[in-house]
């Protein structure tokens, strides 16, 4: 077909081939110009025959320099005409001036602007004729991407116009739960409702729904995305208003699937004083400053305006790379410190010397199965670090101390819960001491995209082809954004007096099965299974891991009240006082470093109660 042999031409083809048309075009609207301003068939003779054919040599050169050949005629608008009207005009205006400074004779005053007419006209017009050409008969040829706009607002206009101008997309319908919308027709595309979609997407091949509603609360977004996710099409957004700039929408602005989004929780605005208290002014020390809790907790308290940031880690290589993030964003001083948390005469040294005020303890091992394989280095980073860490605030008067803790420390099943517990049990023993130190702990559940979370593991298993791993059909877990989760724990480091623990809110649990069939579903593909065995991905039961359990609590007790913020609540506990707690630590570090294995797990639940292990010592590494 001619089309596609057209849309095969190398682009320096066809800017040539446009050229020449160009060229024959002004031509030939010359002769059209005069033969209908004399009334007969005009052919040139002696200087005319000059003013004629030389007209392109003035043509080309002012085309080209308005770009005329650098537009992309399948995507011509509003613009491309503009500059095509101010080319031709320029080159009327030029060719007229010449024939008047030039003397030549037998040219009628009419004829130039019967010319410029004309040439408007033609010029533009074989460009638009030839657009829709391209987009009538190529739409296979290109690949476009059928599509449908979720939200006939102001947005959902905005983006059928972008898309417009789109090489990948064409929209062909709009979709909106405004009944008084349905079978309207705004830009040119039909408004259909939600009861017609599936027949909709089926008889039109629909590839994808993008969702142009950047104002709607992530709560009723979700309600969507539940409607959308039986169907097999692929679910792109645009970010939220804020992100938007000039009032605009643009085809770049479309982004996949926002797994924030699909579990529904709708941020609160901080309370900025609350924000400030504790670090604004003050020299802030990070543990564990390269992790995925302490690189945030470091981005957002660098633009607090502390006097000096402390970016404190024992891995070199992550310490690097936070330290280069930050300080291309602030003046603030920054100081990447290499230690371990077990160094307290390290640690005291630096809070001497730098008056640190506050203490942001992040530093842990976190990873449920690695913890439970490598149990007495669990013990010696989580418990003996956080003691030393904790000694070195008391010894050099520390303000603040606030301890990143998880739910996997309420009735442990998993020793790297039993060790965050113990590390809570030791700073409330410790607030019962201290008298400079405010130490305070924030416990909450599995953040968003941190390492070993599940949601980067299942968008890599998707892209991959599958099949999506999930432990257990019935796992629940609790999720919430890493920035939204460290908002929560400066603020709540904040509201501490001593000894407190606090409890974020983490919404409603979420089936981590279900999250896994939204994720294939909403990427365009279907769950196979026996029920349909030529979908796309395979969900996989692999069982739970070594300590792991189905579901996660935040509270030990039931014992809880609010506070300032509606999303942190104050936890009233069980404590163990110091002269208790203080010889069983000693007992408890001193079998880690020699590796006694069945008297560290007696310990670890001597002084964690609730603590009900799921794995073998056997299984220990030494």
């Amino acid at each position: 077909m001619l089309v596609s042999k057209i849309t095969l031409i190398s682009r320096t083809s066809k800017q040539l081939v446009m050229t020449i048309s160009d060229a024959l075009l002004v031509i030939a609207i010359l002769f059209i110009s005069f033969s209908f301003r004399l009334n007969i068939l005009f052919w040139p003779s002696d200087d005319l025959f000059l003013v004629i054919f030389g007209a392109p040599i003035i043509a080309i050169p002012i085309f080209r320099w308005f770009g005329l050949y650098r537009i992309i005629i399948r995507f011509i608008g509003f613009k491309s005409l503009w500059s095509i009207f101010q080319a031709v005009s320029l080159y009327i205006l030029i060719w007229g001036l010449l024939i008047f400074l030039s003397g030549v004779q037998g040219v009628p005053r009419s004829v130039i602007l019967i010319n410029w007419l004309l040439s408007i006209f033609v010029i533009g017009g074989s460009r638009i004729f030839i657009s829709w050409l391209l987009l009538k008969y190529s739409n296979n040829i290109l690949n476009f991407k059928k599509v449908i706009i979720y939200g006939a607002g102001d947005a959902g206009r905005q983006l059928s116009n972008a898309l417009s101008q789109s090489s990948e997309f064409k929209p062909i319908a709009f979709i909106d739960d405004d009944i008084d919308l349905h079978k309207q027709n705004i830009n040119g595309l039909e408004v259909i409702s939600k009861e017609d979609l599936k027949n909709f997407i089926t008889k039109n091949d629909v590839s994808e729904i993008l969702l142009a509603m950047p104002s709607l609360p992530r709560r009723k977004i979700r309600l969507i995305f539940d409607f959308l996710s039986p169907f097999q099409v692929i679910v792109k957004t645009l970010p939220s208003v804020t992100q938007l700039t000039q009032g605009r929408v643009r085809v770049d602005d479309l982004l996949a699937i926002d797994i924030h989004d699909l579990l529904g929780r709708s941020s609160v605005k901080p309370i900025s004083k609350l924000l400030k208290i504790k670090i604004s002014d003050k020299v802030v020390l990070i543990s564990g400053a390269g992790g995925s809790i302490g690189s945030e907790l470091s981005r957002q308290i660098i633009n607090l305006k502390p006097k000096k940031l402390i970016l404190f880690d024992i891995s070199e290589s992550s310490l690097y790379q936070i330290h280069q993030e930050l300080v291309t964003l602030s003046s603030v001083k920054i100081l990447p410190i290499i230690g371990s948390v077990r160094d307290q005469k390290r640690l005291q040294n630096i809070c001497v010397n730098y008056s640190v005020n506050t203490i942001y303890h992040a530093a842990a091992y976190k990873h449920v199965p690695l913890v439970e394989y490598n149990q007495a280095q669990g013990v010696l980073n989580n418990i003996s670090g956080t003691l030393s860490i904790a000694k070195a605030a008391i010894a050099s008067k520390v303000d603040t101390f606030v301890l990143i803790s998880t739910d996997k420390a309420v009735r442990p099943t998993n020793t790297m819960g039993a060790t965050k517990r113990i590390a809570e049990l030791i700073l409330q023993g410790l607030s019962q001491e201290s008298h400079n130190t405010c130490f305070t702990m924030v416990r909450f559940g599995n953040v968003l995209d941190s390492s070993g979370s599940v949601i980067p593991l299942f968008k890599k298993q998707i892209r991959d082809g599958g099949p999506v791993t999930v432990t257990d059909i019935n796992i629940v877990r609790y999720f919430m954004t890493i920035p939204e989760s460290v908002e929560l724990v400066i603020q709540a480091g904040a509201m501490g007096k001593g000894g407190d623990v606090f409890v974020l809110d983490m919404g409603e649990p979420v089936k981590i099965y279900d999250l896994a069939v939204k994720m294939i579903q909403l990427s365009g593909l279907q769950v196979k299974d026996k029920s349909n065995l030529d979908g796309d991905i395979e969900i996989v039961y692999t069982g739970l891991r070594p300590g792991e359990k189905l579901y996660e609590e935040l509270l030990v007790g039931s014992n809880v009240s609010a506070t300032e913020n509606k999303l942190i609540m104050r936890a009233e506990e069980e404590m163990i006082y110091w002269k208790t707690l203080k010889p069983l630590l000693e007992e408890l570090e001193n079998a880690s470093i020699n590796n006694q294995h069945e008297k560290i797990r007696e310990l670890l639940q001597t002084l964690v109660p609730g603590f009900i292990p799921q794995s073998s010592i056997i299984d220990l590494v030494l």
